[in-house]
């Protein structure tokens, strides 16, 4: 078996190969601005590869779940799982050498950073026995290893910068070689950049990424220029897998594509005005009345947002200051006609306040952040004190309405407030109804109730829920020949049982 791929053609129509297993052990940078070919090289060097090494791509925009049905990639989608199944999706195609493509087109910006860094954690962290070689490609790498502060949240910047100094630092030693991709040098984290020996630069126009690439490249600032008169499909390779001179290469054929449209011209519709109007207009009014499940946005920026969203409320309105005494005489005066009485607000408790956002249409479908923001707003407007409850105590306390461990009382509540302590709060919500209707003996909740708790919309989701929840001892589910489900809460049937026997 050959060591040695081809990925195109030099100038003079020579052959331009790629070492592979220096590659291994070398690493390899792609950079070119959008539509010089990027992920046409990437796609070339991976088809010639498959089968004799195993591959591993990280895919944001989706565009490489092709490989699939030409070369058996599994292809694993990132919002299907939850993130310690991530993990442990991860842990087993390191075990089984599996060939797969995650792709995170489905996810929010900050999601995608998040699942990509738990995922190529995951591949470090893999047991010794695991460590066998295996090609980490992770496309638009300047999203998962930013130079410069963005508008991630700081534990997320700091999760998928140290998963990707790991790849390229110290990837080697466990078998992992890593191949980033970025549209600019200048925004992909320099200690991430400066550990690829292997370059292939494409085209790019401005001039500190041109500066960047020609010191990689090892070429003058005259020589420079040439980058920006690269066509697409060429790129300046150097390194010790492809050449030790800086070599041309027009990037060969490939025999997949990509799955997003082209940037090709396709004739337009041949439908006159009146009858694209038709086609835009007819059925709208049903179309608008459709129920659409959105998903939550991003987490955002949660110290700047909120403030923001506070500054923004009108302040609460003031007392009138009594008039100061005066010793002058007093001024004959009509009398002043009465203050118009200003109603204040309800005095309440941050309790009642999460109730409130609890009973508001598709808040179980909103994210945390904009719901804590919101309840943030709400307890100024009403004059609550609410500064010492964080998001995580919110987070808690809203999953415990909706859950509703209001409706228990006495010993029944105490002992489901200890059970329900060291359950996650991402299900808490589903597990805290299934608890509050065993302790009650009320119907368990159906599918329908535990998506609408749990925020999703996905049937799949609900039963990976109830696996999960079974899994960590929490339920015990019973499935009926007939299709149906018993669900049973141990924790609270044991402790039902013990108070009928007292």
């Amino acid at each position: 078996m050959s060591a040695h791929i081809e990925i195109g053609q030099d100038a003079g129509r020579q052959k331009v190969t790629i070492d592979l297993e220096e590659l291994l052990a070398t690493r390899l940078l792609v950079q070119g601005n959008s539509g010089s070919g990027k992920s046409h090289l990437l796609r070339r060097l991976l088809e010639e590869c498959a089968g004799q090494v195993q591959q591993v791509v990280i895919d944001p925009e989706g565009d490489f779940v092709t490989l699939a049905d030409a070369f058996g990639h599994v292809v694993i989608d990132g919002a299907a799982y939850s993130p310690r199944e991530i993990e442990a999706l991860a842990g087993r195609v390191r075990q089984h050498r599996a060939s797969v493509v995650l792709t995170l087109d489905e996810l929010e910006v900050e999601q995608q950073i998040r699942c990509a860094a738990l995922f190529l954690t995951a591949l470090f962290d893999a047991p010794r026995e695991h460590w066998y070689p295996a090609l980490v490609v992770v496309d638009e790498a300047q999203m998962f290893a930013p130079a410069a502060a963005g508008e991630m949240s700081d534990d997320t910047r700091r999760l998928t910068l140290s998963a990707m100094t790991n790849l390229m630092c110290r990837g080697r030693k466990r078998g992992l070689a890593g191949i980033v991709a970025t549209q600019r040098l200048a925004k992909l984290a320099k200690n991430v950049a400066a550990e690829a020996s292997n370059f292939l630069m494409g085209r790019t126009f401005l001039d500190i990424d041109m500066q960047r690439a020609a010191d990689l490249l090892g070429m003058d600032r005259r020589q420079a220029e040439r980058i920006r008169d690269l066509q697409r499909g060429q790129f300046l390779g150097l390194g010790p897998a492809i050449s030790r001179r800086p070599v041309a290469v027009n990037v060969g054929p490939v025999r997949t594509g990509a799955r997003s449209g082209g940037g090709g011209l396709l004739p337009l519709p041949e439908a006159d005005g009146d009858a694209m109007e038709a086609l835009l207009t007819d059925r709208l009014a049903e179309a608008a009345s459709d129920t659409v499940v959105r998903r939550p946005p991003p987490l955002p920026r949660l110290a700047v947002e909120l403030e923001q969203a506070l500054r923004a409320v009108p302040p609460l309105p003031q007392a009138p200051k009594p008039a100061q005494e005066s010793s002058a005489a007093p001024v004959a005066s009509k009398p002043a006609a009465p203050a118009p009485v200003t109603p204040t607000p309800s005095v309440t408790s941050p309790e009642a306040v999460v109730r409130e956002l609890a009973l508001s249409e598709g808040a179980t479908f909103r994210a945390v952040p904009a719901l804590f923001r919101d309840f943030a707003i709400r307890c100024r407007q009403q004059g609550v004190a609410s500064a010492h409850i964080d998001i995580a105590r919110f987070r808690r306390m809203f999953a415990c309405e909706i859950g509703g461990l209001a409706r228990l009382e006495g010993g029944v509540r105490k002992h489901v407030e200890g059970i329900i302590s060291s359950v996650d709060d991402d299900v808490l919500a589903p597990f805290l109804a299934m608890a509050v209707a065993e302790a009650l003996g009320d119907p368990m909740p159906d599918e329908d109730e535990l998506a609408r708790l749990y925020g999703s919309s996905s049937p799949s989701r609900i039963r990976r829920l109830l696996d999960h929840l079974e899994r960590s001892g929490l339920i015990v589910v019973r499935e009926e020949f007939g299709g149906g489900r018993i669900i049973t809460v141990p924790g609270v049937a044991s402790y039902d049982e013990t108070t009928k026997a007292a």
